[in-house]
């Protein structure tokens, strides 16, 4: 039978660390922190313990009893503390503050707090063994070595998609369920995950707290000064496996990759249009429903995309920001100068099927085909004669319209089209 002391008294002294108890059978339990002893052990995944009570606790892991319910929403718990913590939850106590930030910060369990703490004292006790990232709390180094071993205990069970960190699949989980339990108070957009919603409060604050060091763009989010910074870099991490085309991003490399597969995975409902990225399907449902958001001040233009808008500006401002390194021509729109490097490259990537000719550019492509096909989309009013190109047609109507544009310096002479100038 133990001794017990009455009236709080502590006989019992650890030699070690001097901390005092009221039982001899605790401070036997306590020594073992010191000698490292755990004399009980799982029989089935051989786990050892320091204390029966931890043994008994672990073993619910395998029985998976949990005897302690709470009696407001059901949950249940393998140990009686951890139902006691939980109940802070529907009682809102949070009996462990932060002396630092005083009334900030309050936590609902000590550990919590502990881990708290190491923000102020910049302590970090738990270290890889394999790359010696450094972190304050056992359970991120945990999940952090998955990083190494590839382990990816969590499973979807309606996708079986995979993962790391248990959060991460809570979080997956509300794409099938759809619920977005985080909401904006300005818009009311929502979010299924907390991060996200942060990141969108800044089109309303207007906030961008990421910097890049070397221009002093600002960003909303750290992914996307992530990429930028890949702009002055020149690391291109993601590699296509057909063509070893290279590219900043993953989404861009994902949507590359479609060329090979042909997948177009956004449709539209009423014409049954199917595109390979979703930034095309938005910009044609614009011409469906005749919407150009974007519009420019100066000139009252209005356009469905806002890349056409910027473009448009370079118009009014002059500016052709995309200069050839070997000509030094500029152009106003990036793909622009991209057609024009294929005169110094000779890259021709546009081939077609039915006679392998090859082109620098993809609307010569289309134009060459209707060749084969004989498909003369462009049609006169008046006479109703077809065309295979569109400028063909424009030369056309100046038979019916009398215009002669081009005009001959010497002779005054004046010509319907250019060739004939």
């Amino acid at each position: 039978m133990e001794e017990r002391v009455q009236n709080e008294e502590k006989p019992y002294k650890c030699d070690v660390c001097m901390s005092e108890f009221s039982r001899k059978g605790s401070l036997r339990n306590h020594m073992r922190i010191h000698t490292g002893e755990k004399p009980y052990k799982c029989d089935v995944c051989m786990s050892e313990f320091s204390r029966k009570g931890s043994l008994r606790n672990h073993m619910r892991i395998h029985t998976r009893e949990k005897p302690y319910k709470c009696d407001v929403c059901m949950s249940e718990f393998t140990q009686k503390e951890s139902l006691r913590i939980h109940m802070r939850i529907h009682t809102g106590e949070k009996p462990y503050k932060c002396d630092v930030c005083m009334s900030e910060f309050a936590f609902t369990t000590k550990g919590n707090l502990r881990n708290h703490m190491r923000i102020h004292t910049g302590e970090k006790p738990y270290k890889c063994g394999v790359c010696m990232s450094e972190f304050t709390e056992k359970g991120h180094l945990r999940n952090h070595m998955r990083i190494h071993t590839g382990e990816k205990p969590y499973k979807c069970d309606v996708c079986m998609s995979e993962f790391a960190v248990k959060g991460n699949l809570r979080k997956h989980m509300r794409i099938h369920t759809g619920e977005k339990p985080y909401e904006c108070d300005v818009c009311m957009s929502k979010f299924t995950r907390q991060e996200h919603l942060r990141s969108h409060m800044r089109i309303h604050t207007g906030e961008k707290p990421y910097e890049c060091d070397v221009c002093m763009s600002e960003f909303t989010q750290k992914g996307n000064l992530r990429n930028h910074m890949r702009i002055h870099t020149g690391e291109k991490p993601y590699k296509c496996g057909v063509f070893m085309s290279d590219f900043t991003q993953k989404g861009h490399l994902i949507n590359h990759m479609r060329i090979h597969t042909g997948e177009k995975p956004y449709k539209y409902d009423v014409c049954i249009s199917e595109f390979t990225r979703k930034e095309l399907l938005i910009n044609h449902m614009g011409i469906h429903t005749g919407e150009k958001p974007y519009k420019y001040d100066v000139c009252i233009s209005e356009f469905t995309r806002k890349e056409l808008l910027i473009n448009h500006m370079g118009i009014h401002t002059g500016e052709k920001p995309y200069k050839c390194d070997v000509c030094m021509s500029e152009f106003t729109r990036k793909e622009h100068l991209i057609n024009h490097m294929r005169i110094h490259t000779g890259e021709k990537p546009y081939k077609c099927d039915v006679c392998m000719s090859e082109f620098t550019r993809k609307e010569h492509l289309i134009n060459h085909m209707r060749i084969h096909t004989g498909e003369k989309p462009y049609k006169c009013d008046v006479c109703m004669s077809e065309f295979t190109r569109k400028e063909l047609l424009i030369n056309h109507m100046r038979i019916h319209t009398g215009e002669k544009p081009y005009k001959y310096n010497t002779s005054m002479s004046e010509f319907s089209s250019e060739g004939n100038a």
